[in-house]
């Protein structure tokens, strides 16, 4: 149940304290014999809070002196590339992280004027850098993405551009929490003026060279003819200058909503939980753009490091991410005509298999994988996948001539392409979405979350398809039964159940006691709760 002041101004009660939070970060030290206090690797990096002492100078400390160490015993010997979004602790923690840089001589380059950084510029600049240097760079994204004002991120990419998989996380990670246990004894560090001063931090242009190539991959002049009403909101975050930069290349008529930047994002509107967060998918915390749909053909947000996009349509309101990415990969398979014929279409095991449906009829290949976009790294770096994306509002794809853009997630051109299917077509998303459930059924989707022990966790984690002894789910025969992807082969870390008309796919979480349940039904409503309901039925026979 949503809270009671979802989708409303934020009170002035729960905007937070930022000189507490920012004297917490620089006062309090973890404690690596707690769990929770060590430096851990999810999906998208570290991610904590300064008062939890789980997002502190010294774990930044640590992570920062273990990539130092971990690119030297790679020998990449080009720059390190390093981005910021507007979160209260982003700034502390480059701050933190530069002087580690500079004491291990290792050359940064971070945003000149201190603007924010976008990830998926990041993305791009290490791609561009290493197409025509033989110096390898990589680069370093601090940003928490969506979540709430109290949080701090710090996430690592290496030389092909994308989040970091495990077998580079998973080094950095241990060695990180061994500099924690010996009380930073191993970590170099210059204090800030002097890595300042230093030769190794370097002002860097990243917005320039990506909008100008935004033509590469955008149909930016369909946009500008079609004379289109264009709104942009950055929620608070890092794309505001790239928005402002694409007004002033491109003279496309577009509006920067919120065009500000507000540590405590006091401006936004409450998630469904009661909490700040810029979360561009959701309804509650898009509230405020979803109000002004009517002023624009077509308006769109993204999360506070812009790697997420969020679609808003006059008739339809805020899109649902499974039913933009449909439309997105229907549209960019039909008028991509350079892109090779053999490109795949890269999807999550938990994104709508409306995706699976359009694909055959467009006669193309769907690339399926666990949650996370690591995964279509490969496949968008060596150009065999044409688009990557996964059902929380996060995705990218090959430039016209079927070449990388970026290999993270980049909501400024999912946005941005949005505009130009209704410039191309004439039709909005939303519109285009509404022939998809005519010729291929209504798609009724949802996550809910299951209450777990860490031991049922621990069971959910392990299964084979070999445990599971039904046969059938919410009345429907199951034809496959997954715990590894289809498309990799990747363990799930979960399983997934799909029938002729259905599927639910069951993951513990990382960090809370419970499961999550996604599934999709193509009956009804009731149809998807038998399917959840089925579900949970399975697995508390499996894991009790």
């Amino acid at each position: 149940m949503a809270d009671k002041l979802a989708g409303q101004p934020v009170p002035k009660e729960r905007i937070i304290n930022l000189p507490r939070l920012v004297s917490d970060y620089f006062s309090f030290e973890p404690d690596p014999s707690v769990p929770t206090q060590r430096v851990a690797f999810g999906t998208s990096g570290h991610r904590g809070g300064a008062m939890k002492k789980s997002f502190n100078e010294n774990h930044v400390l640590a992570i920062t002196q273990a990539v130092c160490e971990y690119r030297n015993e790679k020998g990449y010997k080009g720059p390190l590339y390093m981005g910021i979004d507007s979160h209260a602790l982003s700034t502390p923690a480059q701050m933190t992280a530069l002087r580690v840089c500079a004491a291990n001589k290792v050359t940064v380059r971070i945003a000149k004027d201190d603007e924010y950084t976008p990830t998926p510029l990041v993305s791009f600049a290490i791609l561009q850098h290493n197409r025509v240097s033989t110096e390898t760079a990589d680069g370093i994204v601090i940003t928490p993405s969506h979540n709430p004002p109290e949080d701090g991120g710090f996430k690592y990419n290496p030389p092909n551009g994308g989040p970091a998989d495990t077998d580079v996380t998973a080094v950095v990670e241990k060695r990180a929490n061994e500099i924690l246990e010996k009380g930073l004894q191993d970590v170099k560090a210059l204090s800030y003026e002097e890595a300042l001063r230093s030769p190794y931090v370097e002002p860097y242009d990243f917005i320039t060279p990506y909008v100008e190539s935004l033509k590469e991959i955008i149909d930016i002049d369909a946009i500008k003819q079609s004379g289109l009403r264009l709104g942009a909101d950055p929620l608070g975050g890092s794309a505001l200058g790239v928005y402002k930069k694409i007004k002033e290349v491109y003279d496309l008529n577009m509006e920067i909503v919120n065009p500000y930047i507000d540590p405590t994002f006091s401006f936004m509107t409450l998630d469904h939980d009661g909490k700040i967060r810029m979360d561009c998918s959701s309804p509650y915390a898009m509230a405020s753009l979803v109000r002004l749909k009517e002023d624009y053909d077509i308006a769109f947000g993204n999360d506070t490091d812009a790697d997420r996009h969020g679609i808003v349509t006059p008739a339809g309101g805020l899109m649902n991410p499974n039913h933009y990415l449909s439309v997105a990969i229907w549209y960019l398979f039909k008028h991509r005509t350079a892109w090779p014929d053999g490109l795949k279409i890269g999807k999550t095991l938990v994104s709508s298999s409306m995706i699976d449906r359009v694909a055959k009829e467009i006669g193309r290949e769907v690339y399926e994988v666990p949650v996370g976009f690591k995964w279509f790294v490969d496949g968008l770096y060596e150009g065999w996948l044409g688009f990557g994306g996964e059902e929380s509002a996060g995705a990218s794809f090959l430039r016209f001539d079927g070449a990388v853009w970026s290999t993270d997630k980049d909501g400024i051109i999912m946005n941005l392409l949005a505009a130009e299917i209704k410039a191309v077509t004439g039709r909005d998303p939303a519109e285009i979405y509404a022939d998809f459930e005519t010729s291929f059924g209504k798609s009724y989707y949802a996550r809910i979350d299951a209450a777990a022990t860490p031991e049922q966790k621990a069971k959910l984690k392990g299964l084979s398809p070999e445990d599971i002894k039904v046969e059938d789910l919410a009345g429907e025969k199951i034809l496959g039964i997954f715990t590894n992807a289809p498309g990799n082969g990747a363990p799930i870390g979960g399983l997934k159940l799909v029938t002729e008309n259905g599927w639910v796919a069951m993951r513990p979480s990382g960090t809370e006691d419970i499961y999550k349940i996604y599934a999709e039904s193509f009956l009804s409503q009731d149809h998807l709760a038998n399917i959840q309901r089925s579900a949970q039925q399975i697995v508390t026979e499996l894991i009790s």
